[in-house]
């Protein structure tokens, strides 16, 4: 589970690793569910260009959603069933998919007995793609907002993220998309969409304890 990250707002990096320009909005360092943060879509309506950045919230908001607070409690989809669950199932049906650039993200480590937050990043210093699933609501006041969710696995055999969350609890961990796939998850259709849902390899990152100041 991820309830915290570092979004990707540097211009010069969204346009390097995923070729998109920063939104002009403002994006806090650390986010957490309800912030707004950018995540990339398939831009479907103009040819020439592959990708499109957009703003949205931290936490999916189905279109029946009573208000904005329900989006802290579906910032994670669990892959196995996210094709089930109402809070995801339209977004996974019509194929509303995003990539969500990170620079890191933070999880809780109770190795020392306590939990310590670590900063899980890749290490050749390069963002991370994970992949999403982005949806649009309409609040009562009529106000639209898009928002997203993170994608999640099981990772109880995974170097890294089995040692991380609570002991006793399943581990699990979002999908890190490999650079190659960004444009593949985002156009693939539905049964070939289980070929990207897989572990990262662990020894392509890097953890350690990150203190909040």
């Amino acid at each position: 589970m991820c309830a915290n990250y570092h979004p990707v707002t540097a211009q010069d990096r969204l346009v390097q690793y995923f070729g998109v320009d920063r939104p002009l909005d403002a994006v806090p360092p650390d986010l957490y569910p309800g912030g707004l943060a950018p995540f990339i879509v398939r831009e479907r309506d103009r040819v020439e260009l592959a990708r499109d950045v957009r703003m949205g919230l931290f936490g999916l908001l189905p279109h029946w959603a009573k208000d904005l607070a329900f989006g802290r409690r579906t910032y994670n989809a669990r892959s196995e069933t996210v094709s089930e669950k109402p809070s995801f199932r339209d977004a996974w049906r019509q194929g509303r998919r995003c990539v969500i650039p990170a620079e890191a993200i933070y999880e809780p480590n109770w190795e020392s007995g306590k939990a310590v937050r670590w900063r899980v990043s890749r290490k050749d210093g390069r963002p991370m793609g994970i992949a999403g699933l982005w949806g649009w609501w309409r609040a009562p006041d009529g106000r639209e907002w898009l928002s997203f969710t993170m994608l999640t696995i099981n990772a109880d055999a995974h170097p890294l993220f089995q040692r991380l969350h609570r002991p006793g609890e399943e581990k699990r961990m979002v999908v890190i998309l490999d650079e190659a796939d960004h444009d593949a998850w985002l156009e693939a259709p539905l049964p070939r969409l289980g070929d990207y849902l897989k572990p990262y390899p662990a020894d392509l990152l890097q953890a350690e304890p990150a203190p909040r100041r």
